[in-house]
C-alpha cells in the first residue's frame, strides 16, 4: 500500500496503511489490555450502526442495527454466493445505505474480499471497467444504465456489428432459458455459447467491465425481468435479492439452481417470511432491527402482536416458496373508477428504455393514469444532437417536440403491454437534472414518490386540468 501520488500530502488526519498499522502495534504494546477491555464493553445487543431509511414514501427514520443483527446475517450468508480473498468488489452506494455497509464493507471484512471505492457517482461506468469486479452488487438504475449504453451503441454500429451482436445474443437467450429455469445447459448449446462469447459477447462484457464477474446481485429496488434475462444472455449470472434497512438488508434471495425470474427468491437462511391476511409481507428473525431511534410509537407500529415486522410491501408466495413483490402498500393506486393499479409494473417497464431514468405513475382517485418522467440526459442529448435538434440547456432539451415524441413513443411501447385502464394517458418531463444530492432522490437514485407528488403538484394537476 504505497502513498502513490500523495508524497507531498501533509495532513495529520491522513496516513498510509503501513504507518497506521505501525502506530496501532505501538499502542497495543503500550496498552496490552485495551483491546480486550473495549471488546468486553459491548455485547451483541448493543447498537452497532444507525442507518436512516431512504424516505421514499415519508420522513427518514433512524434504524438501530445491533452487533447481533449484523453478525447473524453475515454468519448465515448463503454459501452459494461465496466470496473470498481473490474477489474484487466495487463500492459505489453511500455508506449510509445498509446494502453497502453490510454486504459491501462488513461481509468483505469477514471473507477477505477486496473492496474498491469509486471516485464519485459520475465515474461509476469508468471505474467498473478499471476494476473489473468479480462480484458485483448494484441497484437497478446502474444495471439499466449499462444496458441502455449498449443499446445506444448498437444502434450506431455498422450493419455487420449489429448482425453479429443480434446473432450472438440470440444464442445467449437460448442458454438463459435453461439457466433461468434451473435446468442444465445442453452440451451443444454450451459450445455454441462459448463461441458466441469468444467472438462477440466477451467484448460487450469488457466494455462494461463485467468480463471477470462470477456473479452479480441486484436489489434495493424493483427490476425488470427482461433486464435480468439480458444479462444472462450476455453470460453474467444475476440474482435478485430483497431486504430492507429494518431487516439488516436480508430477507429473500435467488440463488444458483434456485431462482425464479420476476421473484425476489426464497426465504433467506437467517429469517422467516410469510404473507399476512391483507397481503403484506411479514419478516421475523434475529436479523430484524432493534427499533427506530427515539421513536417508540413508530417502532411499535412496525411490529404485530407476534413480533412479525410489517414491511409495507404487498406480495405473494407461490407453491415452490418463491416470493414476489407486487408493490408498496402505500403506492397502490385506486383510480376514480375503482381499479387497483400497481404502478411499479409500469414504472419498471418504462425504466427499461434507454431514454428514461425514472418514472412516477400517478392516478390515485383520478380518472386515468399519468406519469412524471426523468429522462436519461446523456442518451437523450445524444439523440437530439444526432438529429440536429436545437437546445440550450436541460430544460429546453426536455421541451423540444422531438424529445417529447421520443418519450411518447416509449410510453406507447409500454402501454401496449397493459390493459386499456392500466395505460398512461398523459405525461410530463421533469425539467431539472437530478442527482443523489437532490431531495427528490434517495441514495439509491430512486425518486421519492411522496415528495415528487408534493413538489410537482402543479405539474400533475396540469395533466388533469381538462378533466377537472
Amino acid at each position: 500500500y504505497k502513498m502513490e501520488g500523495l508524497a507531498n500530502l501533509d495532513d495529520p488526519m491522513v496516513v498510509g496503511l503501513d504507518e497506521f498499522e505501525r502506530r496501532g502495534a505501538a499502542y497495543d504494546q503500550a496498552h496490552p489490555q485495551e483491546f480486550d477491555r473495549g471488546l468486553a464493553s459491548r455485547t451483541v445487543d448493543d447498537v452497532a450502526i444507525l442507518v436512516y431509511t431512504s424516505g421514499t414514501t415519508g420522513r427518514p427514520k433512524g434504524a438501530m442495527i445491533s452487533h447481533g443483527n449484523l453478525r447473524w446475517v453475515i454468519e448465515h450468508f448463503p454459501e452459494e454466493l461465496d466470496q473470498g480473498a481473490n474477489d474484487d468488489k466495487m463500492a459505489f452506494l453511500p455508506l449510509c445505505h445498509i446494502a453497502e455497509r453490510n454486504f459491501g464493507q462488513f461481509l468483505s471484512l469477514e471473507t477477505g474480499a477486496r473492496v474498491n471505492y469509486v471516485e464519485n457517482p459520475d465515474t461509476i461506468a469508468e471505474n467498473v471497467r478499471e476494476i473489473a469486479p468479480t462480484v458485483m452488487l448494484a441497484v437497478p438504475r446502474i444495471w439499466e444504465k449499462f444496458y441502455s449504453g449498449i443499446s445506444i451503441r448498437m444502434k450506431e454500429a455498422t450493419r455487420f456489428e449489429q448482425w453479429a451482436y443480434k446473432a450472438a445474443l440470440a444464442i445467449g437467450y437460448q442458454r438463459a432459458e435453461y439457466k433461468l429455469s434451473n435446468r442444465p445447459v445442453p452440451a451443444g448449446l454450451a459450445l455454441k455459447f462459448r463461441i458466441a462469447d469468444a467472438l462477440v459477447l466477451d467484448n460487450v462484457k469488457r466494455s462494461l467491465g463485467l468480463h471477470r464477474a462470477r456473479f452479480s446481485v441486484t436489489g434495493a429496488a424493483p427490476i425488470s425481468p427482461d433486464l435480468i434475462k439480458w444479462y444472462y444472455a450476455l453470460g453474467v449470472d444475476m440474482y435478485e435479492v430483497w431486504g430492507m434497512t429494518e431487516t439488516t438488508g436480508g430477507g429473500a434471495i435467488n440463488l444458483p439452481g434456485a431462482l425464479r425470474l420476476g421473484s425476489i427468491g426464497r426465504v433467506a437462511p437467517f429469517n422467516e417470511m410469510k404473507i399476512s391476511p391483507d397481503g403484506e409481507i411479514l419478516v421475523r428473525g434475529r436479523n430484524v432491527f432493534m427499533g427506530y431511534l427515539n421513536m417508540p410509537d413508530k417502532t411499535q407500529e412496525t411490529f404485530d402482536a407476534e413480533g412479525w415486522l410489517r414491511t409495507g410491501d404487498v406480495g405473494m408466495v407461490d407453491e415452490d416458496g418463491f416470493f414476489r413483490i407486487t408493490d408498496r402498500m402505500k403506492d397502490i393506486i385506486i383510480t376514480a373508477g375503482g381499479k387497483n393499479i400497481t404502478p411499479s409494473e409500469l414504472e419498471n417497464e418504462l425504466k427499461f428504455s434507454p431514454y428514461i431514468t425514472d418514472a412516477v405513475v400517478i392516478g390515485d382517485k383520478r380518472p386515468y393514469l399519468s406519469c412524471l418522467i426523468m429522462i436519461d440526459h446523456e442518451n437523450v442529448e445524444n439523440y437530439a444532437q444526432e438529429r440536429s435538434v436545437p437546445f440550450s440547456d436541460f430544460a429546453s432539451l426536455c421541451r423540444t417536440p422531438e424529445v417529447q415524441q421520443l418519450i411518447n413513443a416509449e410510453i406507447e411501447r409500454v402501454n401496449a403491454k397493459f390493459a386499456r385502464v392500466e395505460q398512461i394517458k398523459k405525461f410530463r418531463l421533469l425539467e431539472v437534472k437530478l442527482s443523489p444530492e437532490d431531495e427528490e432522490l434517495t441514495p439509491t437514485m430512486k425518486l421519492k414518490r411522496k415528495l415528487v407528488n408534493e413538489k410537482y403538484k402543479s405539474l400533475i394537476e396540469d395533466m388533469y386540468g381538462a378533466s377537472n
